[in-house]
């Protein structure tokens, strides 16, 4: 295997061990375990963690090492503020060119979201719906700049997610078929407004859980 094929496939997996919090915030990211978890030298690991770097969900620090990223509090109210903005405006651009084959696919991730009976298999089947929403704009460099966001964000709406409970999650239920409704009338303006409520409520119930973030620390050692 070649060693651009060992980095991506060696990110793949890191990617999957932090999204589904198998890795959580400020965790050390120890090369030389990897590498030999891998059986592959330090430099596919090293580019395996630029891109996850690039993405929003390792930080790397020179000469000291590599951690699972975190923010504190003002950081994620700062990133859930931007994302109210952006992820709105990037649905309200997708909803105006939804052909029918869009709204299905979403109304059957829906149905998966809805389905779950773990937080794991809710937040992959929501991050699922909100993502695949995106893509109709056609507005490539918005899009990766909301997914990293996202990304960046992903332990919080896990956090949130296991603060509300299942009750909770209903709540949220609600206004995908809201959202959804929004789709198939091909409703801009309204999707732009429910997803702009949809993040800050998530924001607001975070900003009522500093402890949240206060945990979340890399180790030194």
């Amino acid at each position: 295997m070649g060693k651009e094929s060992a980095s991506h496939r060696i990110a793949e997996s890191l990617r999957a061990e932090i999204l589904e919090g198998q890795r959580p915030p400020g965790e050390r990211i120890r090369q030389e375990l990897l590498a030999e978890e891998f059986g592959v030298s330090r430099l596919p690991i090293r580019e395996a963690l630029r891109i996850l770097e690039a993405d929003g969900l390792v930080t790397l620090v020179a000469h000291t090492g590599a951690w699972v990223s975190h923010m504190d509090l003002r950081q994620a109210e700062e990133t859930y503020l931007v994302r109210e903005r952006l992820d709105s405006l990037l649905l309200r651009e997708a909803v105006k060119r939804y052909t029918d084959e869009d709204v299905e696919r979403l109304a059957a991730i829906m149905a998966d979201i809805e389905a779950s009976e773990t937080v794991t298999d809710y937040l992959h089947h929501d991050r699922r719906f909100h993502l695949e929403s995106y893509k109709p704009a056609g507005m490539d460099t918005l899009y990766s700049l909301v997914e990293n966001l996202w990304n960046s964000t992903h332990h919080y709406r896990r956090a949130y997610s296991e603060l509300v409970g299942w009750e909770g999650l209903r709540m949220t239920h609600l206004e995908h078929r809201l959202l959804l409704e929004t789709f198939k009338d091909r409703d801009a303006h309204e999707a732009d407004r429910l997803m702009h409520s949809h993040i800050r409520k998530t924001r607001l119930e975070l900003q009522r859980h500093p402890e949240i973030f206060e945990t979340a620390v890399p180790a030194e050692d």
